[in-house]
């Protein structure tokens, strides 16, 4: 055995120092039984002791160039699958030249966090094998073949994630193999829920939100329209998963009790986002109040009653009428938060005390009630809807007058008003010498029947009739 190593290695350097002073050509040349040789001897190059030269270095990775290992295995490079289901894992190799002998195929797993470890192997002669004993009855071989070697990993485990290597043992060039990479997805148990508080003036967890165990993290976000803010946390499990809680703080009121806040989930494996609104629970002490006296009560009434109402959270465990005198008067019965005078009487001109209890404290109120002689006739007063549309109403009549009114008054001034103009003198007839010699005399005016009321037809002397518009009496000349 020892002789064979020194003859490998002396063919070796021999051809070495070829390469050296004739370069990369050579390689072509290389006898293929000194491959041969040099794959049984499961012999690594290695260049010597202090010779660096180019050339020298450049021999095995021309080698690899060539095509002498020019195979591969094909295999999906990511693969994602959920807890207790199944996955296959495809492995197939791809010999282009045909002269590559395969020996053995084996699966090799390699966790997130872990170190490398044999699954499942296949060998022709010796059959299937399963160290691991974690995926021993989890794991089978789907063709019983070399050349396509897949598996299928069933009840997986979030623990199963990481990078499972197809690896092939083969002759001459050595192991082949491909990696794919599992993601093991978790679909996160989202919840919400609400804290129930005190009302104060510090900030406090009024909800919560979580999704656990998701992989990859889930992302929480919150709609509210009362002003708060959130926080969130990250908690990793064990098997990869994940764990975020979100809180809901705010400075919580009476008024807070009873609106809605609501959680917001998103996460890879869930095809829209999970919604779920809460109601905030805020607990405060009673507020009271009393109804129901009018200021009517008169001697010998009897439907007279008073009505203690509280807003208080929880609700209240008790409802205590009593007097300022102390005990209630006899015509007085009490019913839940109900006080009823059977018949009104000076007994019942006093104040009166309604007292709330709850789990968050006690509150009371007090009314004082006046007792008269005689009934109160009340006039009921009008309707403010009738009132306002009466308003209206004669508003619109008044500005309906106002407007014909105007009107009439613009008609009888276009009418009615006096000439805006002068009249033209009226012609006269004859000769101009005869008018000028001719001595003055008074001038005298006959009235001919009017046109109409207003027109007058004028007949000077010695001249043609002329109409003129007169008001109401006008001389003509």
């Amino acid at each position: 055995m020892a002789r064979d190593h020194v003859a490998v290695a002396l063919l070796r350097n021999i051809w070495v120092a070829t390469a050296v002073l004739l370069g990369a050509q050579v390689e072509e040349k290389f006898p293929a039984d000194v491959h041969r040789l040099f794959a049984c001897a499961e012999f690594r190059f290695t260049p010597w002791r202090g010779v660096s030269h180019p050339l020298l270095l450049r021999v095995p990775i021309q080698l690899r160039k060539t095509g002498i290992v020019g195979q591969k295995v094909r295999v999906e490079e990511e693969l994602e699958a959920y807890p207790t289901e199944s996955v296959d894992l495809r492995c197939q190799f791809i010999d282009g030249g045909g002269r590559t002998k395969l020996t053995q195929v084996s699966w090799i797993w390699e966790p997130t966090d872990g170190q490398r470890d044999n699954i499942a192997v296949f060998h022709p002669m010796y059959g299937q094998s399963f160290p691991n004993l974690s995926f021993k009855d989890r794991v089978v071989f789907l063709h019983n073949s070399l050349e396509n070697p897949s598996i299928r990993i069933s009840n997986l485990k979030m623990s199963d994630a990481g990078r499972y290597t197809c690896e092939y043992a083969t002759y001459p060039s050595g192991n082949e193999q491909g990696t794919t990479t599992l993601i093991m997805l978790a679909k996160p148990k989202n919840s919400a829920n609400i804290v129930t508080v005190q009302a104060g003036s510090k900030s406090v967890v009024v909800a919560q939100c979580e999704a656990a165990d998701g992989k990859p993290a889930a992302t929480i976000k919150w709609l509210a329209s009362v002003g708060g803010n959130h926080s969130t946390t990250t908690t990793n499990g064990p098997d990869g998963t994940v764990t975020v809680r979100s809180e809901y703080r705010l400075v919580p009121t009476p008024a807070d009790n009873g609106r809605e806040v609501t959680c917001l989930v998103d996460q890879r494996t869930q095809e829209r986002p999970w919604v779920f609104p809460v109601k905030l629970s805020v607990e405060y002490p009673p507020s009271v109040s009393i109804e129901g006296y009018d200021n009517n009560w008169y001697v010998g009434r009897s439907d007279a009653m008073l009505l203690c109402l509280a807003n208080a959270n929880p609700a209240p465990i008790s409802v205590i009428w009593t007097a300022v005198s102390g005990s209630l008067p006899e015509t007085v019965m009490v019913e839940d938060n109900k006080l009823m005078v059977k018949k009104v009487d000076d007994a019942v001109n006093t104040t009166f005390i309604c007292e709330v209890k709850n789990k968050q404290g006690t509150s009371r109120n007090q009314i004082t009630t006046f007792v008269i002689e005689e009934k109160r006739e009340f006039t009921p007063g009008p309707n403010t809807g009738a009132v306002i549309g009466g308003i209206l109403g004669s508003l619109i009549f008044i500005a309906i007058i106002v407007g014909i009114i105007f009107l009439i008054r613009n008609c009888q001034d276009n009418r009615e008003g006096p000439p805006k103009h002068k009249p033209p003198p009226p012609v006269r007839t004859g000769r101009s010498t005869e008018m000028l010699n001719k001595p003055s005399e008074p001038p005298m005016a006959t009235e001919v029947a009017p046109l109409s009321p207003r027109e007058v037809h004028c007949n000077p002397t010695g001249s043609e009739p002329v109409t003129v518009i007169c008001r109401k009496l006008y001389l003509c000349s």
